[in-house]
């Protein structure tokens, strides 16, 4: 890992640190870090913090070209990791290395490389923990690059809302609103379960309380299970709209929410899944869940099947999640025994 900078800017202490993680976006990510720079942040230092996660072009020498310069010195810094950690560990890096500054950042601003800011996002979300003590992190509202706001609050994961999002039939995904994971894309602000990891602000002393991403996650679900561990703890997690920020969906990972077609899930998906849910859910929880997934994607299947329509379920969807979910949680219960 190289560090072009230091963590602090010259003017002072840093009250928040951006960190973007990025894995064969750059063009994107020089965007979204320009989009951070172009703000006057009301006054407040604000850093940032840039780690391509081992991509598999010419990202890190680009990113190195525009921003390792002089110009930049004490606002950006650079990581050019030869592994890529995925998404939790990756910020768990800039994690690390902040707590070895001479002081930490008040804030960490999370923001997807695919992402920018529409307004200065960074000032209003700071605003707004300054004056919530109890608030742990607050989200920005999202939307498409035309404009058009996306899901970015949610309810935590459980069995009865994976079971309306696998069957993904009308008349039962209205029954079982209260357990839909999905919030409105047009939530106002208030606390919720969780809020999307593509722009998020966290109190850096809360993120070192828990130990920053639990490192078993590569991808998927590391945010979720991380802010249900926030709340447990007793912190809240607020989505705050009114900061805005526009998102490419699925640059890196080619998985959008609201693909038509079908995609194949990949391995990481599958384990992360398990992971979320043994942690937060148990062993037991996670069979009932599964359950649930397999019997909603049945369903629609089923109805797909009737009225002559492409199925909403992954491709290989079954095999998958029998090979990478109900495997494994076989396996765990051999070895107990």
């Amino acid at each position: 890992m190289t560090h072009s900078e230091s963590a602090k800017t010259a003017a002072g202490l840093v009250e928040v640190s951006v960190i973007i993680v990025n894995y064969g976006t750059d063009m994107l990510a020089i965007e979204s870090i320009n989009s951070v720079l172009a703000q006057k942040h009301d006054g407040r230092n604000v850093d940032v913090h840039v780690l391509d996660n081992a991509s598999p072009g010419d990202d890190a020498a680009r990113l190195r070209a525009t921003f390792g310069g002089s110009d930049y010195a004490g606002r950006v810094t650079l990581y050019t990791e030869t592994e890529n950690h995925g998404f939790g560990r990756g910020n768990n890096i800039v994690l690390r290395a902040l707590a070895e500054g001479e002081r930490t950042p008040e804030y960490v601003f999370l923001l997807n490389p695919d992402a920018r800011l529409e307004n200065d996002a960074i000032t209003i979300l700071a605003g707004f923990l300054d004056s919530h003590p109890g608030a742990a992190a607050a989200g920005a509202g999202i939307c498409l690059p035309g404009g058009a706001p996306v899901t970015a609050a949610f309810r935590f994961p459980s069995a009865m809302g994976e079971f309306a999002r696998a069957a993904n039939v009308g008349i039962i995904d209205r029954a079982l609103k209260h357990w839909r994971i999905p919030l409105p894309p047009d939530l106002p602000r208030g606390p919720v379960d969780w809020v999307a990891g593509a722009a998020v602000m966290f109190r850096y002393d809360v993120l070192a309380e828990m130990n920053g991403f639990d490192e078993d996650f590569f991808l998927y679900y590391e945010e979720v299970e991380l802010m249900h561990r926030i709340h447990q703890v007793g912190h809240d997690i607020w989505y705050v709209p009114e900061a805005r920020v526009s998102h490419v969906e699925g640059a890196a990972t080619r998985m959008r929410s609201g693909d038509t077609h079908r995609t194949v899930r990949p391995r990481y998906w599958y384990e992360s899944w398990r992971h979320y849910y043994l942690k937060t859910h148990g062993r037991v929880g996670t069979l009932v869940a599964a359950s649930a997934c397999i019997s909603g994607a049945a369903i629609n299947n089923f109805i797909s099947l009737l009225r002559r329509q492409i199925p909403r379920t992954p491709r290989h969807f079954s095999r998958d999640f029998g090979r990478f979910v109900l495997r494994p949680l076989v396996s765990v219960r051999k070895q107990v025994e």
